[in-house]
C-alpha cells in the first residue's frame, strides 16, 4: 500500500501546528477568568477561544490529510 509523503508531510506539519495551541488557548482562557477586573479580560478571552477553535481546526485537517495519504485518496 504507497503511501502519499508529500500529503503525509503536510498533515504532520497541521498537526504539529495544532499541538502548541491545544495548550495555550485553555491557558489564555484561564488567565482571562482569573483577570476579570482587567480592561483587557474580554479581548484576553476572545483570543483564547480563538486558539483552541484553530486547535480543533488544524487538528481536524491534519488527521483528514493523515488517513487520505494513508488510504491514497486521490483528489
Amino acid at each position: 500500500m504507497p503511501i502519499n509523503k508529500k500529503l503525509l508531510d503536510k498533515a504532520i506539519k497541521y498537526l504539529l501546528y495544532s499541538l502548541p495551541l491545544m495548550f495555550i488557548g485553555p491557558s489564555v482562557i484561564y488567565n482571562a477568568f482569573i483577570n476579570k477586573q482587567n480592561v483587557w479580560h474580554y479581548l484576553v478571552l476572545a483570543f483564547g477561544i480563538t486558539f483552541c477553535f484553530l486547535a480543533v481546526y488544524f487538528m481536524f485537517k491534519g488527521i483528514k490529510m493523515l488517513t487520505d495519504s494513508l488510504f491514497n485518496h486521490d483528489k
